[in-house]
């Protein structure tokens, strides 16, 4: 007999900001990910990270967070797409300055590739400022495409950029 709640999902989520006071920013989105998606079980440090794609803006702050949530993966593009635009980020270019971005980056082990949502996100494995974070909060975490830990993908990356703490900023 089915109570009619959905078991809960373990999801990563990347934050990164840019513009504004970026650890503001990000402290905001995690609130409002607590108050609007379901708590925080797992976060990374925060980390300065060279902008990926156009290089003259710039670097961001970039955190990895991994969130308990009965909401399913479409809902949960939706929440933080909402989440986004009342936190200020208007989409002007791909990779534009922003105020937030909010990615997510996988939900457990399901492989989704539909018009508008594709988990695990299908640039994870190629970027260091997810990487790292997601690697310091579950390194072991296995993709389930790619067949390998966060690690394995980091140890694998080609990924140039420069990711560092904000106290070891260059």
């Amino acid at each position: 007999m089915s109570s009619g709640k959905r078991a809960s999902l373990k999801v990563f989520i990347a934050l990164g900001s840019n513009l504004g006071d970026t650890a503001e920013l990000l402290g905001k989105a995690r609130e409002l990910i607590q108050a609007e998606i379901g708590p925080i079980t797992a976060s990374s440090l925060e980390y300065l990270s060279e902008p990926w794609g156009d290089p003259d803006q710039p670097w961001f702050r970039n955190q990895v967070v991994e969130v308990s949530t009965q909401h399913a993966p479409r809902e949960l593009i939706r929440l933080l797409l909402e989440i986004e635009t009342r936190m200020g980020r208007v989409r002007t270019r791909p990779n534009a300055p922003r105020t937030i971005d909010l990615d997510l980056l996988a939900c457990a082990d399901q492989v989704i590739d539909e018009p508008g949502l594709q988990v695990p996100h299908p640039r994870l494995a190629l970027r260091n400022f997810v990487l790292i974070p997601l690697m310091e909060i579950s390194g072991d975490w296995v993709h389930p495409v790619l067949g390998q830990t966060a690690e394995e993908l980091y140890l694998a990356s080609e990924d140039p950029l420069e990711v560092c703490l904000p106290d070891d900023e260059p």
